[in-house]
C-alpha cells in the first residue's frame, strides 16, 4: 500500500469545467457537495483506503524561524495567493493508478447547478512512497 495526498485547491489549479466559486452556490448545492465528500470518504473507510481528510479555511500565516531566543517571523495571511488549499485527503492505496482513479472520482463532486465540478486535484505521494512521474 502507498499513501497519497489529494489536494483540493481554492485557487492555483487550472479552472474546473463547472467554475463557479463556492460562495456563489446555493445552500443546497454546498450541502450536496459536502455530502458527496462524506460519502466518498465513508466508502474509502469501508475498503481500508481512507487515512484522513480535512477542509481548510482560506486564511493562513507563513511562519519561519528567526534565530535562537527570537520569536518566529510571521507574514500573512495572503488570501490573494495563487495557491490556496481548500482541503486535503490522505489515501492508502495499492498503487499510483488507484490514486489517480480515486482523484478522478473525487473531481466529480457536484457544484453549481448540481453538476460535477470536474475540478483539478493534485495527487502527491507521501515521501518515500513509490510514485510514477509522467512527462
Amino acid at each position: 500500500m502507498a499513501k497519497y495526498l489529494l489536494l483540493k485547491h481554492y485557487r492555483g489549479a487550472p479552472a474546473s469545467v463547472n467554475d463557479v466559486p463556492m460562495e456563489q452556490w446555493t445552500p443546497e448545492e454546498v450541502s450536496a457537495h459536502v455530502q458527496y465528500m462524506r460519502d466518498f470518504a465513508a466508502r474509502l473507510e469501508s475498503t481500508g483506503e481512507f487515512v484522513g481528510e480535512q477542509a481548510l479555511s482560506p486564511e493562513g500565516t507563513f511562519v519561519r524561524y528567526d534565530g535562537e531566543g527570537r520569536p518566529p517571523v510571521t507574514d500573512g495571511p495572503f488570501a490573494e495567493t495563487k495557491d490556496l488549499i481548500a482541503g486535503w485527503m490522505v489515501i492508502d492505496v495499492e498503487n499510483y493508478e488507484r490514486a489517480l482513479e480515486l482523484a478522478g472520482e473525487l473531481s466529480a463532486a457536484p457544484g453549481a447547478g448540481g453538476k460535477p465540478i470536474h475540478e483539478w486535484l493534485e495527487v502527491r505521494p507521501a515521501y518515500g512512497e513509490p510514485s510514477v512521474v509522467t512527462e
